[in-house]
């Protein structure tokens, strides 16, 4: 069965990847025309994020990348921004 939810309740909510990694905090959504069209995820202290951003806030995760939203929001890994030293 299909539940519905308020956008409002997805904020402060907690966003993991779906290769259980801690992201960050949806902070805002980004509609368009009245469909969600992304979400703003700020970085948080313990975040993947916040070690991989830096000094940065947060990224706008494309809502396609999207894959469940419950208890948390779980996203695709692809919406990681890739670092590290083998990156060129």
């Amino acid at each position: 069965m299909l539940k519905m939810k308020r956008i409002s309740e997805a904020y402060e909510m907690k966003v993991f990847t779906d290769t259980g990694d801690y992201f960050g905090d949806v902070e805002e959504a980004i509609l368009t025309q009245n469909k969600v069209f992304g979400w703003r995820v700020r970085a948080t202290k313990n975040s993947f994020l916040n070690k991989v951003l830096g000094s940065a806030k947060g990224v706008i995760v494309p809502h396609q990348l999207v894959k469940s939203i419950g208890d948390i929001m779980i996203i695709n890994k692809s919406a990681v921004p890739s670092y590290g030293p083998d990156d060129d």
